[in-house]
């Protein structure tokens, strides 16, 4: 059994097109994060021979798996794979063609038992055999809908067990030149109405305090204006004070996430937001991590290129803290934010929406700014 074990290959569906039809700049970070996922949601202690451009060849010498497991670990990825993609619909600033179709990938899986060896070249570790090209031409096969789980028979000569109710097995075969390869299959498409998408997190203002109100009006629409005050590569071109801000956790931009404001008097600070959208109203809050503070926008649609900008600045709640907040910082913050305001209506008058993929060309996936 040395050289016999399992070679499983999750698939980005739509891939091609995707590619083809969107911006390079965003689109190749949208896969790396989905890919990514992938990878992390790796529960069998699989090993990753490499990644194909939408696929990644995982592998795991052994007996037979069991094929329960296997199940949980392709609702796993398929799972974790949709929910991002929802998390990043439901939360993403860009308005690029990548960025607004990325909803439509999905994911199939090939899992295949056979005979292979390993080999290092540098420091790659490759794979090869007979079945390594078996289960990539079954990449490549006539099933319509692509969200799917395919087995072959040398995983399990007879139709699987249903592990859902609603699951289906079907029969097929792929011809090659070596002969056919028979094969099962089952639709996972039904998986995403059992998903429960993580809520944008809610923010707390009970403890706080309203120290002031600035509201202005903007002769833009009101995605343009908050894509402007949203999306943090712009920040520092309107805030005052802002140098730039570094996003922690994720390559693209979206709500919801922590970042570092670093300011022009070389000081740091780490704060988190909360989002709520309408398409007559946005909302969203930026908290510093120590809670002490929150500066909370509320963006309301006029008219079609009408968009009234109001902030909400706010302390945490002490008679002493507030006291001195109006004693020392109140004026030169407000005035701080009146100004930004202000440098806010000039850089709306150069924002392009189609540019924004070349802006993130010059990010890469290592970059210090890692959105």
């Amino acid at each position: 059994m040395e050289n016999k074990g399992l070679l499983f290959i999750p698939d980005i569906s739509g891939f091609t097109r995707f590619v083809n039809d969107s911006e390079i700049g965003h689109s190749r970070l949208i896969i790396q994060e989905l890919l990514e996922t992938l990878i992390n949601a790796n529960q069998m202690g699989l090993q990753v021979s490499e990644v194909e451009g939408d696929a990644i060849l995982f592998y795991k010498f052994g007996d037979l798996p069991d094929l329960a497991q296997l199940y949980q670990q392709v609702e796993k990825m398929f799972c974790d794979f949709q929910l991002h993609l929802i998390a990043y619909e439901q939360r993403r600033f860009c308005q690029c063609k990548a960025c607004s179709t990325a909803i439509n990938l999905s994911l199939k899986v090939i899992s295949h038992y056979g005979e292979f060896a390993d080999y290092n070249v540098k420091n790659f570790n490759k794979l090869i055999g007979k079945d390594i090209i078996v289960a990539h031409q079954l990449m490549k096969n006539d099933i319509k809908q692509h969200e799917y789980w395919l087995v072959t028979k040398n995983l399990l000569s007879e139709p699987p067990p249903d592990f859902k109710q609603w699951m289906q097995w079907n029969t097929s075969s792929k011809q090659t030149e070596e002969g056919e390869i028979p094969f099962h299959y089952t639709q996972l498409g039904q998986l995403k109405k059992e998903l429960h998408p993580e809520l944008f997190p809610k923010i707390n203002l009970a403890q706080k305090r309203k120290m002031f109100t600035l509201t202005r009006e903007y002769d833009a629409d009101i995605l343009t204006v908050f894509h402007a005050t949203g999306d943090f590569h712009y920040r520092g071109r309107w805030q005052e004070g802002v140098k730039e801000v570094e996003m922690i956790s994720h390559y693209l931009p979206r709500v919801g996430t922590k970042c570092r404001c670093l300011l022009d008097n070389g000081q740091s600070t780490i704060f988190a937001s909360s989002y709520s959208y309408r398409t007559d109203r946005i909302e969203f809050s930026e908290t510093s991590e120590n809670e002490k503070n929150t500066v909370y926008f509320t963006l309301e649609k006029m008219d079609v290129n009408k968009t009234r900008l109001s902030l909400d600045y706010y302390i945490e709640k002490s008679m002493a803290g507030e006291f001195l907040f109006k004693l020392f910082d109140k004026k030169k913050i407000e005035e701080r934010f009146n100004k930004s305001l202000h440098n806010l209506d000039g850089l709306l008058k150069e924002i392009n929406f189609s540019s924004d993929a070349d802006l993130w060309e010059k990010v890469g996936p290592n970059d210090e700014i890692q959105l």
